[in-house]
């Protein structure tokens, strides 16, 4: 008797699934029994788009993420806040205007717009936002200022680095921290000649250098040190003798953005005879801060949409934006911008959605905390969560391409390897997968890989 053509079907699906399982195991217990993996953990899992189970490797085990901790915060963002939530950064005075002439102060202040100044979005540069600004004063009749120019960082609480971490990369531009006023991505570069250095990207306002940096081997082993309103950095490690750029991350974005502004003005023939202060500057020295008027707003400049800003922040994995994203989501649903509120929203967020709340342990919002714990079958759920909203095109379109042609979201993180997407193999079979290494002492990213080539 002929088997009915719908049981050939279900029984070569079954075949084929046992298949690839069989295939994702060898390779993985061969990686896990190899002699670099001998105090490594590894949390694997591999589920058709629907969620069913292809494969896991301790599936439900906790590790640290690195970057693949962004696809959490970046899908709570763009639920929560809309794919065209944008940041708004204004511009107004105090006092009056009397022939030209500005009898109070001139304010800036966000609500923590991570791209101002960035150089990645068209029409949102450095130079754009300087443009608009200038003519917002002009417009107003100012053509000069008796008092302060006064930059409103209080959007934020103090706190501009999540707990937990590490000391040697709060320097560097991946460590940047968030600001109620971020200029730049918080960021500047040097430009290196061996250990000298010969210039910076912009002069950092205040700021004395150590320098420690010897001359040696053929790439960038450098570290730079800073903290939040810090006037002294340090550079060491080695760096090779030619000519390079190392980029850090800026001690005090609000100021260096007044320092800027009011060069703008000069050159622009508006005269300022006050300094530049931040309100987060006069806390420190005890000094009474200045509230930036809800009237005589001359200017407001907007952020590009939140899709875009999450392109960015997969990918190129930038750390800035998914802590001002986690403070964001802090302000909006819990009334309190500061981390402790955006991670706590965080973990509700994706419990609601029916991950155990056992296997996601946030630390912050862009993975480099080493204390993140996520399990790899976490990461699946919230990746196949993702795929059912309306939100997913702007989401899906920000995972990177990898070497091995896979477009997923990595994450890498001293002893850390970990990927995570989609992908459809060459017979049509749609999978959404995660894996996360720990501890491995070889080369996490081609070992990794090799593994999830099985899928293709």
């Amino acid at each position: 008797m002929k088997k009915p053509f719908a049981l050939i079907v279900f029984s070569t699906q079954i075949i084929f699934a046992q298949n690839i399982a069989q295939k994702l195991d060898d390779v993985t217990k061969n990686l896990m029994n190899s002699s670099l993996a001998v105090s490594s953990n590894l949390s694997f899992y591999v589920s058709d788009e629907s969620g069913n189970l292809v494969y896991e490797f301790q599936g439900n085990k906790g590790l640290s993420t690195a970057s693949t901790q962004k696809i959490f915060t970046a899908a709570a963002a763009l639920e929560t806040l809309g794919k065209n939530y944008t940041y708004k950064t204004t511009s107004s005075y105090s006092g009056n205007i009397s022939n030209g002439n500005l009898n109070g102060n001139l304010f800036i202040t966000s609500n923590g717009d991570p791209t101002l100044g960035s150089w990645r979005y068209e029409g949102y540069k450095p130079e754009n936002f300087r443009q608009k600004l200038i003519e917002a004063v002009k417009k107003s009749g100012i053509t000069k200022i008796s008092g302060d120019l006064v930059i409103d960082d209080s959007y934020f609480d103090h706190q501009t680095i999540p707990g937990g971490w590490p000391w040697d990369d709060l320097g560097n531009y991946y460590g940047a921290g968030v600001w109620g006023v971020n200029w730049r991505e918080n960021q500047f570069d040097i430009n290196m000649s061996g250990s000298d250095i010969k210039s910076f990207s912009y002069p950092l306002e205040g700021v004395k250098w150590l320098n420690d940096v010897k001359v040696a081997g053929s790439s960038d082993q450098s570290l730079i040190f800073t903290a939040p309103h810090s006037d002294v950095a340090l550079i060491n490690g080695t760096l090779p003798a030619k000519t390079v750029t190392v980029s850090g991350s800026v001690p005090n974005p609000p100021l260096q953005l007044g320092i800027e502004v009011q060069k703008w003005l000069k050159e622009s023939g508006i005269e300022i005879s006050g300094k530049v202060v931040t309100n987060s500057q006069l806390e420190i020295e005890d000094k009474k801060t200045l509230e930036a008027p809800k009237t005589n707003i001359i200017l407001t400049y907007e952020s590009p949409t939140l899709d875009k800003i999450v392109y960015w922040f997969l990918r190129k994995s930038v750390n800035l934006y998914g802590e001002n994203l986690i403070k964001t989501l802090g302000k909006e649903k819990k009334g309190n911008p500061n981390f402790k509120s955006g991670i706590s929203y965080l973990n509700e967020f994706w419990k609601s959605k029916g991950i155990n709340p056992n296997m996601i342990n946030f630390a912050d919002g862009s993975g480099l905390s080493p204390q993140n714990y996520v399990s790899a079958k976490a990461e699946v759920q919230a990746l196949i969560y993702a795929k059912k909203q309306i939100w997913y095109d702007s989401y899906y379109d920000g995972f990177p391409t990898q070497d091995n042609g896979m477009k997923m979201k990595s994450g890498t993180m001293r002893d850390t390897k970990s990927y995570a997407g989609y992908h459809t193999s060459k017979d049509g079979k749609k999978y959404v997968y995660a894996i996360i290494i720990n501890n491995y002492q070889g080369s996490g990213s081609t070992e990794l890989q090799k593994i999830l080539n099985v899928l293709k």
